[in-house]
């Protein structure tokens, strides 16, 4: 007989993105992870006390929170760089998209934004230019995740529509903008 996997923070949000990812946000219940978790769903709250108000928080954290790696290179790469994995990350939980961009949670993008700025400041932008340009990054990631799932979901869009394709021409008018 196995033995269960402790349950640690980690797990319970890795399931609950599990859970997301394969039918959808609308059916993440306390009872239904508690269930997945192989747990009673009371056991969850004595890693997230707040419930599930904290529990979509922390998926939102894990989700969104991705600040560009330390690392050599032009400014311009390495922010086109993150932006593909960033895309991609997106794409992999478009479940959790609502909360993104529908839930205020400043400290789940501070640390992303802020090596935004720091990018955007060694390329020779102004402290104000870093900001903006930081905000129209993420603005154009976000917006290009949600407007694909939509458009993936709905069934009506052609399959050989070339979304990476797509993705890359707007992000390079929007590098050429802000770096």
């Amino acid at each position: 007989m196995s033995q269960r996997p402790p349950l640690t923070r980690e797990r319970i949000i890795e399931t609950a993105l599990h859970l997301i990812d394969g039918q959808g946000l609308g059916r993440l219940t306390m009872r239904r992870l508690g269930d997945s978790l192989e747990v009673e769903a009371m056991a969850i709250y004595h890693h997230l006390p707040h419930g599930k108000e904290q529990l979509l928080e922390q998926l939102i954290a894990y989700v969104a929170a991705h600040p560009v790696p330390p690392g050599n290179g032009a400014p311009r790469d390495r922010l086109r760089d993150w932006a593909h994995g960033y895309r991609d990350r997106l794409l992999e939980h478009v479940g959790v998209m609502p909360l993104i961009v529908t839930r205020r949670n400043p400290g789940a993008l501070l640390a992303t934004t802020q090596s935004l700025e720091d990018l955007l400041r060694t390329a020779g932008r102004t402290e104000a230019q870093a900001a903006v340009g930081a905000h129209t990054l993420l603005g154009y990631l976000l917006g290009t995740v949600a407007l694909e799932a939509r458009e993936r979901a709905a069934e009506t869009t052609p399959d050989d529509l070339d979304w990476e394709g797509r993705f890359r021409a707007g992000l390079d008018g929007v590098l050429t903008g802000i770096a």
